[in-house]
């Protein structure tokens, strides 16, 4: 959640986050049950590097615990959000926020392969250094360098349960920000470990887990689009998850954007569910099935 360029100042964040609460307030207006999921790449990449202009000072905290954080946060500006959205509308709906953990395997290959980029882009002096002292960085172009971590499959969010309880009760709940807290089991113990998962992965375990109808990811563009940036620019409506799958094989969505969303889309639309890749606005048009990429299980 940041501003239109980028900007992640609390009052940019706050603001965008307004913004957002307002087609999620129509969805519950219009009797919808809502479970919510966020981002949080921006804000955790704020908190690495306060670590390490702290870091004569206090000790840096691992990346778990900046994804627990940045749950809280954000949590609670959406939730202040969605409750003043929903009173405008005269809802009498509450909302709860879960700082929500997802469990992955230890033996993952993504940890010893990192490919989720995080943080600010650095200078190429300042990620030499890095380096040196074995992160793992990688060259962005002009925009300089940016750390990479591992990214590794999410198999279960552990606070489903309590999602399910809260839904029940009628609460719009907000749960597994950011991917959830990345855990692994350790014997008969749970310990977050070093990793970013993705989010949009996330919400489509989240979604099955919760036997879910329909998986509405929120982007900034209507729909996803074959040739996106050149003359032959075309969206796509409705579409079966096998073609969906043939076009992303063909490489037209990129891996940092709408490829993790087309893969989420998919693995939902492949367990029978319903999919729909849009913009914020068009969120109660994808909804009732007019607008954006629709993924059907054909």
């Amino acid at each position: 959640m940041t501003g239109p360029t980028g900007e992640v100042g609390p009052k940019d964040q706050q603001a965008a986050i307004e913004l957002a609460a307002e087609p999620v307030a129509d969805l519950v207006a219009s009797g919808a049950q809502v479970i919510v999921t966020h981002g949080n790449g921006p804000q955790v990449g704020n908190l690495l590097l306060k670590n390490e202009l702290s870091a004569a000072l206090v000790p840096a905290v691992p990346l778990d615990w900046c994804g627990a954080q940045t749950q809280g946060s954000i949590g609670t500006l959406i939730l202040n959000a969605l409750d003043r959205a929903l009173a405008h509308r005269g809802l009498p709906v509450r909302v709860a926020v879960l700082v929500s953990r997802t469990l992955v395997s230890a033996d993952d290959g993504h940890f010893s392969r990192p490919s989720k980029p995080i943080g600010p882009y650095r200078g190429a002096d300042e990620a030499r250094t890095m380096i040196q002292s074995g992160q793992a960085w990688q060259n962005c172009g002009p925009r300089g360098w940016r750390r990479l971590v591992a990214s590794p499959e999410p198999l279960e969010c552990l606070e489903a349960p309590a999602a399910a309880a809260l839904l029940a009760a009628k609460y719009v709940v907000v749960c597994a920000g950011g991917g959830g807290v990345p855990v692994i089991r350790d014997g008969e113990e749970l310990r977050g470990i070093e990793a970013v998962i993705d989010k949009d992965l996330t919400a489509a375990v989240l979604a099955r887990q919760l036997d879910v109808d329909m998986l509405l990811i929120a982007t900034d563009v209507d729909a996803a689009v074959v040739g996106w940036g050149t003359s032959q620019a075309t969206r796509i409506g409705k579409i079966g998850v096998r073609q969906l799958r043939d076009l992303a094989a063909q490489g037209y969505f990129a891996d940092g954007s709408m490829g993790p969303k087309v893969e989420a889309a998919c693995r939902f639309a492949e367990l029978g569910g319903r999919s729909v890749i849009t913009s914020l606005r068009k969120l109660a048009s994808a909804l009732h099935g007019t607008a954006g990429t629709i993924v059907e299980p054909t």
